[in-house]
């Protein structure tokens, strides 16, 4: 019988994944964040108006994402970056400026909006490059989400000491980055169903996709399976969550066969910032969806107190 909750999941971390980041982080740096918003009126509606997004990334890379903000509400509002799952694009969070965030919608490189020069497609991006932690698709993907923070950062309309993270899955997996990378600029993060974490772990433990690119990758390319391993040690969510500083909230299916719920509670336990785990029992990859919501509603009210 599974021992979900005490399922030992092991990631050896690199003796530089501190400094590995930090010059992912400085590339970024090196180019002018360039947000250019132009308004859809097509789009916004009564009560939220709707932004096309576009800035500058890691390696010079524009990236795309929706904006939405309260209207006639007065600013500085308290701010939220959603991040879609794997192969899901993001979607206009009106629903969230509608309860008084500004949101920003994120639409990392792969993305539809994004994949003018990066596109490896789903399935893909999981092993794309895999073999070498500087060149792996995933890097320029976590630093898309970093910038994200960034645009808000920078906005006049946005209170930069009230912004939260919000995603399922591979969003909830980025999350989790993005508060390491970002410790001092995010005040909370809702993690569902969180994915990359236990990277090498997982697909022993489930046949479903995304995990089972890594299986297939390793069926044709055996002789790489540590070549594969080192690479994603860099970018596992158990190597991050220790610095990790903003309140947590993570919830998980107990049933989830997509990202198997002993990674999320491995990543609960590594966690050591102020931290809440919802366990929903008989639930899939959707990890408690739609009730989870009201969660993690109350959850960004209590810590990012937005206009009502």
């Amino acid at each position: 019988m599974r021992d979900i909750e005490n399922f030992a999941v092991e990631v050896e971390r690199p003796a530089d994944f501190d400094e590995f980041w930090a010059a992912g982080l400085a590339d970024c740096a090196s180019y002018p964040l360039d947000p250019v918003l132009t308004e859809q009126p097509a789009l916004s509606t009564e009560t939220v108006i709707v932004y096309d997004l576009q800035y500058t990334s890691y390696g010079g890379l524009r990236i795309a994402g929706w904006y939405t903000t309260p209207r006639n509400r007065p600013g500085p509002h308290p701010a939220l970056v959603t991040i879609p799952g794997y192969i899901s694009e993001p979607t206009i969070p009106k629903e969230w400026s509608e309860l008084g965030y500004a949101a920003l919608a994120v639409a990392p490189r792969g993305k539809l909006r994004s994949n003018s020069v990066f596109n490896p497609g789903y399935p893909g991006l999981l092993t794309h490059n895999i073999v070498d932690p500087n060149t792996y698709g995933y890097r320029g993907f976590y630093l898309d989400v970093v910038r994200a923070v960034e645009v808000l950062l920078d906005r006049p309309d946005v209170d930069n000491q009230r912004i939260g993270l919000q995603g399922s899955s591979q969003g909830g997996g980025l999350g989790i980055s993005t508060a390491a990378l970002m410790p001092d600029a995010i005040r909370c993060v809702a993690a569902g169903a969180p994915y990359l974490c236990g990277i090498m772990t997982a697909p022993t433990l489930t046949r479903s996709y995304p995990y089972e690119e890594i299986n297939e990758y390793l069926r044709i390319h055996p002789k790489d399976v540590d070549r594969v391993r080192e690479t994603v040690a860099y970018y596992d969510g158990l190597n991050f969550a220790p610095k990790v500083q903003a309140p947590t909230l993570l919830y998980v299916g107990m049933e989830d066969d997509v990202c198997p719920p002993e990674t999320g509670f491995a990543l609960h336990r590594a966690l050591t910032c102020e931290k809440t785990l919802r366990r929903y029992p008989h639930c899939a990859h959707h990890a408690g969806l739609p009730d989870v919501m009201r969660v993690v509603e109350d959850f960004f009210a209590e810590h990012l107190t937005p206009e009502r």
